[in-house]
């Protein structure tokens, strides 16, 4: 009896500092959410704002010479995918859309991989230079960044038109006879955007080759594995991270890219971003051009999702 008339005080101050732990805790995540609050704010207004106002419009009327008018209608949707003949109503695929769209894409995936072959010897290249010169080289590697997006498009114009410096060069040492018509086409756009998201890939693969213990490089070495294999089985996978990460950096930017396919591809080869502002622009049809910019941002997400996954899939294995 005595026994349990000791006990009891005790449970009731255990439970009692229970409690007040409880109640303590549940006051920081009050204070964390006000202190927060205010951010919060911004960021609906500022970045969710927008996106509402864009979904929005994407369902209804485009007006008569621009703008919007409030009646509800999925044409904006519908003219995404689909067209209809003006004289016969008849419905065929939007060919124009479905071409852009695939230009985008084979062109974003075709200027990662550009930025992946010149940007990962030169990751590890200034990732085996001496830790003292490795800032130099990194410096070195930003430089492109200090200059406006327009004028290093201008310098990759003035580098491949017709009368530019690659064909100056060749027809002056006799090895064409004509100027190679480069500007205005796919391969410009590419061009200007590799050059221009070419650090977005360097940077992320250098952040992982930076930790490398390069003694499984000299292991591999040692076991008589050719260059081919250490690059393939100890250099590739431990640079995986940045590897992906760089080529996410690299994709997203190129798939809205504007400026450069607007320069470079001359109005002839359009992608995503210059159908999105002609809609907004000339066009006058502000449903489809949001309905386009939703389009290309599902596209983003798409490339997030495969990036987050896989990342979840990689650390699951490590556990």
């Amino acid at each position: 009896m005595g026994e349990a008339q000791t006990k009891a005080p005790g449970t009731g101050t255990g439970s009692q500092v229970q409690a007040s732990a409880e109640r303590a805790r549940k006051a920081r995540v009050r204070a964390h959410w006000l202190l927060n609050t205010p951010a919060l704010i911004i960021l609906l207004c500022a970045a969710s704002g927008p996106l509402f106002v864009v979904i929005i419009y994407s369902f209804l009327t485009p007006g008569d010479y621009g703008g919007i008018e409030w009646a509800f209608s999925l044409d904006g949707w519908f003219s995404v995918f689909m067209q209809r003949d003006i004289f016969e109503g008849t419905l065929s695929v939007a060919d124009a859309h479905m071409s852009i769209l695939w230009r985008s894409v084979r062109l974003s995936l075709l200027t990662t991989l550009t930025a992946f072959v010149l940007g990962f010897p030169t990751a590890y290249f200034i990732a085996t230079r001496p830790r003292e010169t490795r800032n130099v080289w990194l410096f070195l590697i930003t430089i492109p960044f200090w200059v406006n997006l327009l004028i290093r498009t201008f310098a990759i114009m003035e580098l491949i038109r017709n009368k530019g410096v690659i064909n100056t060069i060749l027809m002056s040492t006799g090895i064409i006879e004509q100027p190679i018509q480069m500007l205005f086409t796919d391969f410009a756009i590419m061009v200007g955007m590799t050059y221009v998201y070419l650090p977005l890939m360097v940077l992320p693969i250098y952040a992982s080759m930076e930790k490398f213990d390069f003694r499984l490089v000299e292991a591999g070495y040692d076991l008589y594995a050719t260059r081919m294999k250490v690059l393939r089985r100890i250099i590739l996978p431990l640079a995986k991270p940045g590897i992906v990460a760089g080529s996410i950096l690299v994709f997203i930017p190129s798939l809205g890219a504007y400026v450069t396919p607007r320069i470079l591809g001359g109005g002839k080869n359009m992608m995503l971003g210059n159908l999105i502002a002609l809609q907004f622009g000339q066009g006058r049809n502000w449903p489809l051009g949001s309905a386009l910019a939703l389009t290309l941002l599902a596209m983003v997400m798409v490339a997030l999702l495969i990036y987050v996954r896989g990342v979840a899939k990689q650390d699951s294995g490590r556990h």
